[in-house]
C-alpha cells in the first residue's frame, strides 16, 4: 500500500534538492514564507518541488512539476527585508496526489515513492562507470574539491550514488527533474551517465575554446610588447622607425577612407606586410603603389547615371573624330542601359589597333 502524507509545498525557482542533500534556500515570496511557517508548526517537513519555469513569480498548480522532494526542516534565519535562509535536508522522493489547498499557501497530499535499490551485476557496472566519468569530470572542470571523489566512491546505494553525484553536477533544471522522477536506480545511473558525458563534451569544448583565445591574447600581448619595447629603444637613441611612421600613416588614412571590410582588412595585411619588409625590398614599391591606388578610389562617393542619348552623341560629335564604330558601340550600350534599369552588363574596353 502506497504511504500517503499531507504536507506543505514550497515551490523552488531554478533549484531543485534530491533526497539525502543538504540546502540552503533564501525564501522571500510571501507564500513561500507562509509555507515554511506552517511546516514548522507542522512537523517540519515540507515537500519541495520544482517551477516548470522560473520566471513565474506567483505558480499555480499547472507551473510545478509533479514529483519532488520531502525534506525536513533543520534551521530557520530571519534576514533583512523579510527574507528566510532555511536549511533543508531531503529525506525522499514523493508524487503529488491532490492539492488539498492553494491559500494561504499550498497544501497537498504527496505519495511517497519507494525506490529500487536492486544490485545486479549490471547496477554495478554502471555504478563504476560513473564513478570514473565523475572523476574525469572533477579533473576537467576544477569546481569540485577532489575530496568530494573519495565520500562518492564510499556510497554503496546505486540510486543514492546518482542523487549525489547530479547534486554536484551544473544540470538545467529539467534534466535534475528527469533523475528526480526515475525511482529505479538503474534508470537513473544510465540517465546522469548520458547527461555527465554531455557535460564532459561541452567541458572539453570550453577548454579548447579558452587555450585558443588565451594564445591569441598572449600572442597579441607579445606583439604589442615588442613593438612598445622598439618604440622605446629608437627613442632613446633618437632614431627614427621609417617604415613605422608610414604604416601608421597608411592605416590612419585607411580608417579615414571609409572602404568596405573586406578591402580594409586586405589593405591592413598589406600595410603589416609593407612593415615587416626590408627597406630596399622591390616588393615594397610594389605594395605602396598597390595601398596609394586603392586609397585613391571614391569608395564613398556616387554619382548619378546621366543616359541621354542624344546628348552623348553630340558630346562624343564634338571631342573625337572619325571612330564611327566605337561610338556606335557606345551609343547602344547606353541605349541598353536606358531601357534596363538594372543591369549587370559587360564593361566597355576600347582596344586601339596600330
Amino acid at each position: 500500500m502506497k504511504q500517503r502524507e499531507k504536507l506543505t509545498l514550497l515551490p523552488l525557482r531554478g533549484v531543485l534538492v534530491f533526497p539525502n542533500m543538504v540546502m540552503h534556500l533564501d525564501v522571500g515570496r510571501e507564500r513561500s514564507v507562509t509555507a515554511l511557517n506552517q511546516a514548522m508548526v507542522d512537523n517540519n517537513r515540507i515537500l519541495l518541488v520544482a517551477q516548470k519555469d522560473a520566471r513565474v513569480d506567483e505558480p499555480g498548480e499547472e507551473d510545478l512539476y509533479t514529483v519532488g522532494t520531502v525534506a525536513e526542516i533543520k534551521q530557520l534565519i530571519k534576514l533583512p527585508g523579510g527574507t528566510i535562509r532555511v536549511l533543508v535536508e531531503g529525506i525522499h522522493r514523493a508524487r503529488i496526489a491532490k492539492f488539498i489547498s492553494t491559500e494561504p499557501c499550498f497544501t497537498v497530499e504527496a505519495i511517497h515513492l519507494r525506490e529500487d535499490e536492486t544490485r545486479t551485476p549490471e547496477v554495478d557496472a554502471l555504478m563504476r562507470s560513473l564513478i570514473y566519468q565523475f572523476e574525469q569530470y572533477i579533473k576537467v572542470s576544477r569546481r569540485i574539491q577532489p575530496e568530494t571523489l573519495i565520500t562518492v566512491s564510499e556510497i554503496e546505494e546505486p540510486g543514492r550514488l546518482a542523487d549525489v553525484i547530479a547534486s554536484h553536477l551544473t544540470l538545467k533544471i529539467n534534466q535534475k527533474q528527469e533523475l528526480l522522477e526515475a525511482v529505479i536506480a538503474k534508470d537513473r545511473l544510465e540517465k546522469l551517465s548520458i547527461f555527465l558525458g554531455r557535460e564532459m563534451e561541452i567541458l572539453e569544448i570550453e577548454r579548447k575554446i579558452n587555450l585558443r583565445v588565451r594564445k591569441q591574447m598572449e600572442t597579441t600581448q607579445k606583439e604589442y610588447y615588442l613593438r612598445e619595447q622598439m618604440k622605446a629603444i629608437q627613442k632613446e637613441l633618437g632614431d627614427k622607425d621609417e617604415r613605422a611612421a608610414e604604416a601608421e600613416e597608411y592605416r590612419e588614412k585607411i580608417e579615414k577612407a571609409s572602404l568596405p571590410e573586406e578591402v580594409k582588412e586586405k589593405a591592413l595585411k598589406e600595410v603589416e606586410r609593407l612593415e615587416k619588409m626590408p627597406p630596399a625590398a622591390a616588393e615594397g614599391i610594389v605594395i605602396r603603389t598597390y595601398l596609394d591606388w586603392l586609397l585613391e578610389l571614391p569608395w564613398a562617393v556616387a554619382t548619378t547615371d546621366r543616359l541621354d542619348l542624344d546628348r552623348a552623341e553630340q558630346i562624343l560629335d564634338e571631342d573625337h573624330y572619325g571612330l564611327k564604330n566605337v561610338k556606335e558601340r557606345i551609343i547602344e550600350y547606353l541605349a541598353v542601359r536606358h531601357l534596363a534599369e538594372k543591369l549587370k552588363g559587360p564593361i566597355l574596353c576600347l582596344i586601339d589597333k596600330v
